[in-house]
């Protein structure tokens, strides 16, 4: 990306409804009905791709594994691997939140002093 041009915002009056709607989903059933209408079959797959890449990477699997396991290209894993390091912390949140990930105190899981 040129040095001039800057990225646009992400957070819009977009975002912020369809967050705002998320958050008022009351289970699971409620949530896979919200997400098969709002998404096609491949961006579900996709997500779910995604996250459970998330979670093998806070396993300790290699790349190679992860990728036989998932089917994500390793680019796709070392781009996810580096939200997880760098990103906003919204991996971090959801492993902790969901059966204790071990990121929380696990050395791919700190977060440097400066963020």
């Amino acid at each position: 990306m040129d040095a001039g041009v800057q990225r646009p915002d992400w957070r819009t009056e977009e975002t912020t409804s369809l967050f705002e709607a998320i958050l008022r989903l009351e289970n699971r059933e409620d949530a896979e009905r919200f997400f098969r209408d709002l998404c096609t079959l491949g961006e579900l797959h996709d997500l779910s791709q995604r996250w459970a890449v998330v979670r093998l990477l806070d396993e300790g699997l290699h790349y190679a594994q992860i990728s036989q396991q998932t089917g994500a290209s390793t680019a796709t894993i070392t781009r996810i691997a580096s939200w997880l390091q760098h990103g906003e912390g919204g991996y971090r949140l959801m492993l902790e939140r969901t059966r204790g990930g071990r990121l929380q105190g696990g050395r791919r899981g700190r977060r440097s002093p400066t963020r």
